[in-house]
């Protein structure tokens, strides 16, 4: 159970099947630039095993020091000093694992000290594997970040582009978005609001007529009237945590229109960010 969830693929990086390739191709090219011949093929093997295993475990550290960071220090915030901050960790600490790892399985194999080419020279080519893996994990950030923002435009596009489907002298016709004010609740039906001042009658409650709407373009202002945010001029704070909002050329939707304390907060929010 521990180990798949150590290997599990990251909703965010998708990185897992990356690094258990790319870390042997790291030793590979470190033994590559370190020894010059090695006189067995067997400790050969065994010493690029267990170099591989000491690199997946610091990877794993790292990785664990991203994702934490990721939650309480993300990149949009101050994208510099989080960036220099996960070096300065993710260095620290992989560095730190590998030397404590090469200086407990020594201590364990021989009687001899860990050779000081160890420090001066290996430690020195692998902290430019950490740099490396770090501008991996800085470019998927924004390189999935971009995948986003392309998947939410394309969205936004075809929301915009759709429509409110209503039924005028029998004909069902589909106003755009942008030709509709609002909406409000009357008598038994709900009314939308054209830009043109029409009113028409459709057979849905606010409450399902809402879960039709791009939220980012609508708001459901109380339990009588939704509004297009390219018509709400602004809002007024009240006491007790109440708002009114005021619209712009609105009519036959009145303004200013209250909203409740507890919707406030959201309003505001949507209002702010949409």
């Amino acid at each position: 159970m521990a180990h798949s969830l150590l290997f599990s693929e990251n909703s965010k990086y998708k990185d897992v099947r990356l690094f258990l390739i790319l870390i042997p191709f790291i030793n590979v090219v470190n033994y590559y630039l370190t020894y010059e011949n090695f006189s067995s093929y067997w400790r050969l093997l065994a010493t690029f095993s267990i170099d591989t295993l000491q690199g997946y475990i610091a990877w794993l550290i790292v990785r664990s020091i991203i994702l934490w960071l990721d939650d309480r220090f993300p990149f949009e915030l101050q994208p510099g000093k989080r960036v220099i901050m996960q070096l300065i960790l993710t260095l620290l600490a992989g560095i730190s694992s590998i030397i404590l790892s090469t200086e407990f399985l020594n201590w364990l194999t021989t009687a001899t000290p860990v050779p000081v080419s160890f420090y001066t020279k290996d430690i020195f080519i692998i902290s430019i594997w950490f740099f490396v893996v770090n501008g991996i994990y800085v470019g998927l950030h924004y390189y999935y970040q971009f995948q986003d923002l392309e998947e939410l435009r394309k969205k936004e596009n075809k929301i915009i582009t759709g429509g409110f489907m209503v039924s005028v002298s029998k004909k069902d016709v589909l106003l755009s978005y942008d030709e509709i004010i609002g909406f409000y609740f009357e008598g038994e039906y709900s009314v939308v609001v054209s830009i043109e001042k029409k009113k028409i009658l459709i057979d849905l409650s606010l409450d399902k007529v809402e879960k039709t709407l791009p939220s980012f373009l609508f708001f459901r202002l109380n339990r009588q009237y939704i509004v297009h945010r390219q018509f709400i001029r602004g809002f007024e704070k009240l006491e007790n945590g109440k708002i009114t909002v005021s619209l712009k050329n609105s009519a036959p939707l009145p303004s200013p229109i209250p909203v409740s304390r507890t919707k406030a907060p959201a309003f505001k929010l949507w209002f702010a960010t949409s």
